[in-house]
């Protein structure tokens, strides 16, 4: 599996709106072939912060970053941030799918 996780400080004016302005890139994501996550969630203490949770079936990472919309999504977001996101991402070889936390089990 890869996991890739992506803060984001988007300017004040996009705050209440960016994640409808980007919601043709979730939508596209969220239907690649391999995406098993594609989630965004706003920080409680700071509505300017956005954290976008990712995680794909392992090999599919080339064809997310190759295809169109990524390529779009490039050109078009940094329109709303007030810096470069912060990103990292990390691989676990022969892992397909999420564990059951057993701490908690039900």
């Amino acid at each position: 599996m890869i996991f890739i996780n992506v803060q984001f400080h988007v300017k004040p004016e996009y705050k209440d709106t960016f994640l409808d302005e980007v919601n043709w890139y979730t939508e596209a994501c969220n239907a690649e072939p391999g995406c098993l996550d594609f989630k965004w969630f706003r920080d409680p203490q700071d509505e300017q912060r956005f954290l976008l949770l990712e995680t794909y079936a392992d090999g599919e990472g080339v064809a997310h970053v190759q295809s169109e919309h990524f390529k779009r999504s490039c050109e078009e977001f940094p329109q709303y941030l007030l810096e470069t996101p912060d990103i990292i991402n990390f691989r676990i070889e022969g892992k397909t799918s999420w564990d059951k936390m057993a701490e908690f089990s039900v």
